[in-house]
């Protein structure tokens, strides 16, 4: 279902972002949920895996509509990222090459949306990704620090110190869970239009 030459070309892609962002960022790095889905689709295609799939699908699609606007908004401004998502993408102090490689993030939710369609969207899948997501946030915020401030697990963009960290974080995996939630819901009703939900 998923053709040979997408499997080809995502795999390579990939085979190049790793070593480069390793080497830029850390092993941390790939906590991120954006580079998870990004693993996690070249998985889901190269096993044909609707359920893992549907899981990095929902996992990003709405969050990384805030990446784009806010990418193409800084654009529009000069380079001012009016969210904040993307300010590392003008930071001279990260190299240009792993900078224009982040540009993945542009193609990523259609991407995966793509594989969605070919492979079908499983409506369980949600579900798995709350539980693996929430696990995923834990951990983030045990093995990052606040300066790293992976997933913004210690505060928006920068850490917080208005209320206790805990606090945050349950902050965090609420808000993540219910941008989840809403994501499958809208899914499963484009899907499930087209005949497309298993």
């Amino acid at each position: 279902m998923i053709p040979v030459w997408f499997k080809a070309v995502y795999l390579a892609f990939v085979a190049v972002l790793v070593p480069a962002y390793t080497l830029e960022h850390g092993l941390l790095n790939f906590l991120w949920f954006s580079n998870l889905a990004l693993m996690g689709g070249l998985l889901a295609a190269l096993f044909e895996s609707p359920r893992l799939a549907s899981m990095m699908l929902v996992a990003v699609a709405l969050l990384e509509m805030g990446w784009i606007i806010d990418f193409l908004g800084s654009l529009l401004l000069g380079g001012t990222p009016p969210l904040g998502f993307v300010d590392y993408m003008y930071d001279p102090e990260i190299a240009l090459f792993v900078r224009l490689l982040s540009l993945y993030h542009l193609a990523l939710p259609f991407v995966l949306f793509w594989i969605v369609w070919r492979l079908g969207y499983d409506q369980d899948a949600w579900k798995v990704w709350v539980v693996a997501g929430t696990g995923i946030l834990i951990l983030t915020f045990f093995l990052s620090s606040p300066d790293r401030n992976v997933n913004w697990v210690w505060g928006p963009g920068e850490p917080q110190d208005l209320i206790s960290p805990y606090a945050w974080l349950g902050i965090v995996i609420a808000a993540c869970a219910a941008a989840w939630w809403l994501t499958h819901r809208l899914v499963r009703i484009i899907m499930g239009r087209f005949d497309r939900v298993i």
